[in-house]
């Protein structure tokens, strides 16, 4: 079988371990590495055995499908000349900046019948992975993400770097369409919103808590979820889940039995890539498609207007 032809656009922290990835995957061909930064490109074209270039406009006709791992801002524009080129995407998270734009490539890649996979990593850690279909009929559910800030990201607020992670990861558990969003957050280091909670209200009764930060001193990656017949933990981070269910015997009182599950530490980079390539092979939907990223994108920025306008009524 012969191996895909990719290319990785940008080269920065994500966009390495990308393209390293693919270079180590038996069904990819990493033909090139895109960078502005010629130096950071040929860094990683050496690291991967590929060719560096400078434009992703010389990838046209040269390869089958590509990551595209840039700054937030420029996903839309590389994104849709891409798919315009017949080229498969795997597009790293959030998918854009705004629903026009997500609404564009969705119905670009149905019309060209390729591939848009959007980069919700979470989604392959292996904690999820163990527990998602033992999720039932959640009633309350309860996220903390939070890490240290970096300066890579800060071209768009806490919501689209690192909440919208949990609000993938909870839409795609609860199934369900969301009826109410009560949101608070604040800019603390740079310009936009560095640390936001928000409070999901959904059709069938679900409650969720999320909250995100990215000034915080210690790291955190998990979510509770609460359902009638358990209570689940999943450390993100640590790659673990602690399940906690009621036993109900005649003749005596309820009672709780805990385990901590046998989890086999995986590569959720790795495992998203290869699904990436199989669908690409296969031309077939994806784990997670462009239309569980607008979703996502949806929710996210639904929430940052709320957090903003409430900010505006404050200051007025």
């Amino acid at each position: 079988m012969s191996r895909v032809p990719v290319a990785v656009i940008g080269c920065g922290y994500l966009g390495k371990f990308h393209a390293q990835k693919y270079a180590g995957h038996p069904e990819a061909a990493l033909a090139a590495v895109v960078d502005t930064d010629n130096g950071r490109a040929q860094a990683v074209a050496a690291e991967t055995g590929s060719s560096a270039l400078s434009d992703y406009r010389d990838l046209f006709g040269r390869v089958q499908a590509a990551s595209v791992v840039v700054p937030t801002p420029l996903h839309y524009a590389i994104a849709k000349d891409l798919l315009e080129h017949g080229i498969h995407l795997l597009l790293e998270k959030p998918m854009t900046t705004t629903l026009a734009e997500a609404q564009e490539l969705n119905a670009l890649a149905r019309e060209r019948n390729l591939v848009l996979q959007i980069g919700h990593l979470e989604r392959f850690n292996p904690a999820y992975l163990a527990v998602a279909d033992t999720v039932k009929n959640p009633l309350f559910i309860e996220s903390h993400r939070l890490n240290s800030f970096q300066e890579r990201g800060t071209e768009v607020d806490v919501i689209l770097d690192i909440m919208i992670h949990d609000i993938d990861l909870i839409l795609n558990l609860v199934d369900d369409e969301v009826k109410a969003i009560h949101a608070v957050g604040i800019p603390v280091i740079s310009s936009m919103i560095d640390i936001a909670n928000a409070r999901l209200e959904f059709e069938r009764g679900c409650v969720v808590n999320v909250t995100a930060s990215r000034i915080s001193d210690k790291a955190m990656r998990k979510i509770r979820i609460f359902q009638p017949d358990a209570y689940i933990s999943i450390d993100f981070a640590a790659q673990g889940v602690s399940l906690y269910r009621k036993i109900e015997e005649e003749g005596r009182i309820p009672y709780i039995v805990s385990e901590k599950l046998a989890i086999e530490p995986g590569d959720s980079l790795q495992q998203e890539i290869k699904a990436f390539l199989a669908a690409v092979r296969q031309r077939s939907a994806p784990p997670v498609s462009g239309e569980a990223g607008m979703r996502a994108l949806k929710v996210a920025l639904e929430i940052t207007e709320q957090i903003q306008n409430t900010t505006r009524r404050l200051v007025e």
